[in-house]
């Protein structure tokens, strides 16, 4: 039977994260702007999916009010059966940046180990945790390396080795391979799903990029322009473990095409 890019509606049967009609909204000199308006959705436990659509649409913003970084104007979000502020106490998730954030005077090693130094973890030990990590991503030859060593998508890598180092439930990141060149980016595409398959927990990834997007996710969740709006949940239904061959295949272009008829005001 030929892939295509429809498929039945997707049913969540263990929701890891659940918002309802979440706003928001941020005072300027001039009155509100609002950010977000009624976004209501659903993730399953393991899942991973995508926040895409344009700059300005409010994915970075959805994020950190997963993370509990910040606090919706109005409605509910629950990470793990939790509110965002437990479950961000209760270090629930991880979190990778578009920027690398490592410290330059510190080794790698020691950089990935950092939140285990910061909980009272003994030296021993977060170096043990920190050379698997390192193995899970590839850096295991790195580990006495500083930053500065390093290129920038092996500088992503270790960010995501040290966004693990709690073993999180849940992983957020943030738009982490929009400043690499396309070649980098589309291995550290692969090379992430080979990590998720290892650790086998959820994850949301924002992006601007319909390609990667589809290449990586379960399902996309679909923002429209300002104000953001959940505007359409688009099925991935390409087989795993996926690979660089699918780029070119026509349900991978018809995904791309549905994708783009389902922004609104673009």
């Amino acid at each position: 039977m030929s892939l295509t890019a429809s498929t039945v509606k997707h049913q969540v049967q263990t929701p890891e994260i659940q918002l309802k009609d979440v706003e928001m909204r941020y005072p300027t000199d001039t009155g509100d702007v609002l950010a977000l308006h009624q976004v209501s959705l659903d993730i399953g436990k393991g899942e991973f999916v995508s926040l895409l659509g344009p700059s300005g649409c409010g994915k970075t913003t959805l994020l950190r009010l997963m993370a509990d970084l910040i606090q919706p104007t109005s409605g509910s979000i629950h990470v793990a059966g939790k509110t965002a502020k437990e479950a961000r106490l209760a270090q629930k998730y991880g979190i990778v940046f578009q920027s690398p954030v490592l410290y330059d005077w510190r080794k790698v090693k020691q950089n990935v180990a950092l939140p285990l130094e910061l909980v009272g973890v003994s030296k021993i030990e977060r170096e043990r945790k920190a050379i698997e990590l390192l193995e899970l991503v590839g850096l295991e030859k790195f580990a006495d390396q500083y930053p500065w060593q390093l290129s920038g998508g092996m500088q992503q890598r270790a960010a995501i080795a040290r966004a693990l180092a709690m073993e999180p439930e849940i992983l957020l990141m943030d738009e982490p391979f929009s400043a690499l060149d396309e070649f980098t980016r589309e291995r550290l595409n692969e090379e992430l799903l080979s990590v998720w398959n290892n650790i086998q927990n959820t994850i949301v990834f924002v992006t601007h990029s319909i390609p990667e997007s589809i290449f990586l996710s379960d399902r996309v969740f679909v923002l429209s322009p300002h104000p953001g709006r959940l505007s359409a949940v688009v099925e991935i239904p390409l087989p795993r473990p996926r690979t660089q061959e699918m780029r070119n295949s026509p349900a991978f272009f018809e995904l791309i095409a549905r994708i783009r008829d389902s922004f609104e005001g673009v």
